[in-house]
């Protein structure tokens, strides 16, 4: 089953890919790596403002890193036209913003990690980092990157 058919049996539709607020790009390949830039969790089209452990719970952050994971997917989409050119997923660097005493980073970070997976069955497994931060751009409540290999 392609990526697109596992999408499309989850009722995922891919996003266009959103344009910077900052100086820099959504995206730079080099041979067979594509880097994406940090994507913040979004909700009806604007940021998911929150704090895990203050104001918002460890399954909600999951819904909003499983979101992410959709925009991650159709900006690596745009990058690389075809995401059964996907090879790998490589690895996902989730920052949580978090209160002091909040210790279910990984709680959160697995909503994008479990997504990759359904999506790119054994090539969604990857490498992973989830931290805590005192605060994400726009108040975001978490915001991820990934590094995917894909065929030339």
């Amino acid at each position: 089953m392609s990526a697109y058919d596992r999408l499309k049996s989850l009722g995922i539709e891919l996003p266009a890919v959103g344009v910077p607020v900052a100086a820099y790009v959504p995206f730079v390949r080099t041979g067979s790596l594509v880097f994406l830039s940090g994507h913040i969790a979004k909700r009806d089209g604007k940021p998911w403002v929150g704090q895990l452990g203050r104001d918002m719970d460890t399954a909600t952050g999951k819904e909003a890193a499983r979101a992410v994971a959709i925009d991650l997917m159709g900006t690596l989409h745009a990058a690389v036209g075809d995401l059964n050119k996907v090879k790998r997923i490589v690895k996902v660097v989730s920052l949580v913003n978090s209160s002091p005493d909040y210790t279910e980073h990984h709680l959160v970070t697995n909503g994008c990690s479990e997504l990759l997976g359904e999506v790119f069955g054994p090539a969604g497994v990857h490498a992973r980092a989830a931290f805590g931060v005192a605060q994400i751009p726009l108040g975001a409540c978490v915001e991820i990157e990934l590094i995917a290999e894909v065929a030339e």
